[in-house]
């Protein structure tokens, strides 16, 4: 079931074209951007309520946590020697200098973080903030589309943060990274695995219909779109340049077929329509009735996820080249159950 092909095959030609415009889009939109994390106060609520207990059972508490715990488990393993890491899709880097200190303070400075970037003003920023924190000794930074990477040596880890899904080559990406690992290496990512675009699939959408026609209207206003959505829209946010979530529902699939779950734990569907950029900054964690509506979005989430009558929309996980130990995860929620396929035709 795994050799299904997800997506049709485009032609070289178009496939390059498609790729450099959206790159440069990509460019143009976070030229001047410094802050690309910026979060509504109701999802800070909702995270530290429902993920925080969801992680911890795993030896962390947040995704930050979770690539620091996997760092240092490659620094502790290959001690005799410089451990090399690189995060694939870096942008300004923020997170990176944060896990270099982070592993400094937890004593292991036998490694050398690389972070990679297709957009060189993002990269310049980064630099300036490692060599501000007397870093440059850890960090290195090289500006590449990711189609054009070609490393030599293995990695002892390759990170990536929300960055898969911006990826139109997964293939070729996770082909690279599978070669350059090492053996006993990690392959570490944070991401979105829902359907292309962010979009909701039918079931996901009907529920969301439901508790959207309950809402008043001060709950619909897109502030990412600037608009006013009586009636929620199913957008596609491919569609607004930047690649985003190009190829969101081929990450899993496409995963499986390549490597080996170390940690899968995965949340999120219909939630994240009212915890997110564009709607949660409608809700406020102060009000009760703010509060109850996300806490009964959330459950019928949870449950939904559970019976399989959703998939969920986000992952945080740890993978290697071969299978060495058992999956860690949440109940019965493997990446096989959590897949999933594309309706027929």
């Amino acid at each position: 079931m795994i050799e299904r092909d997800l997506l049709g095959k485009i032609p070289d030609a178009v496939h390059r074209f498609v790729r450099y415009w959206k790159m440069r889009q990509e460019i143009k939109r976070f030229k001047s951007c410094r802050n690309v994390h910026e979060l509504p106060a109701i999802f800070h609520y909702w995270s530290n309520k429902y993920l925080v207990p969801k992680f911890l059972p795993f030896g962390f508490g947040n995704p930050t946590e979770f690539f620091h715990l996997y760092m240092m488990r490659s620094c502790r393993r290959f001690r005799g020697e410089d451990c090399r890491f690189i995060s694939i899709g870096s942008g300004n880097c923020d997170l990176e200098t944060e896990l270099a200190q982070m592993l400094i303070k937890s004593g292991f400075s036998n490694f050398v973080l690389e972070c990679l970037d297709v957009n060189q003003h993002m990269l310049k920023r980064g630099r300036a903030l490692a060599e501000e924190n007397g870093l440059l000794d850890h960090m290195h930074f090289v500006c590449s589309d990711i189609s054009e990477w070609e490393p030599i040596e293995p990695y002892h880890l390759v990170m990536v943060n929300h960055s898969l899904h911006h990826f139109v080559a997964l293939e070729r990406l996770f082909d690279t990274i599978h070669r350059v690992l090492h053996p006993e290496g990690f392959f570490v990512a944070d991401d979105m695995i829902g359907r292309n675009g962010h979009m909701r699939w039918p079931e996901a959408l009907a529920i969301l219909q439901e508790l959207w026609a309950e809402l008043p209207h001060r709950y619909k206003y897109n502030h990412q779109l600037r608009r006013l959505e009586i009636e929620y829209e199913n957008w596609d946010c491919s569609r607004q340049g930047g690649n985003e979530g190009v190829r969101s529902q081929d990450i899993l699939p496409l995963l499986l077929k390549k490597f080996h779950f170390d940690l899968f734990v995965v949340y999120g569907n219909v939630i994240d329509i009212f915890v997110d950029r564009n709607f949660g900054h409608n809700f406020d964690p102060d009000s009760a009735f703010d509060k109850a509506f996300i806490d009964r979005v959330h459950a019928i989430d949870e449950e939904s996820i559970k019976s399989g009558t959703i998939k969920p929309t986000h992952m945080t996980a740890a993978m290697t080249r071969d299978a060495v130990a058992r999956t860690k995860m949440n109940n019965h929620l493997s990446p096989e159950f959590c897949v999933r396929w594309p309706d027929p035709g």
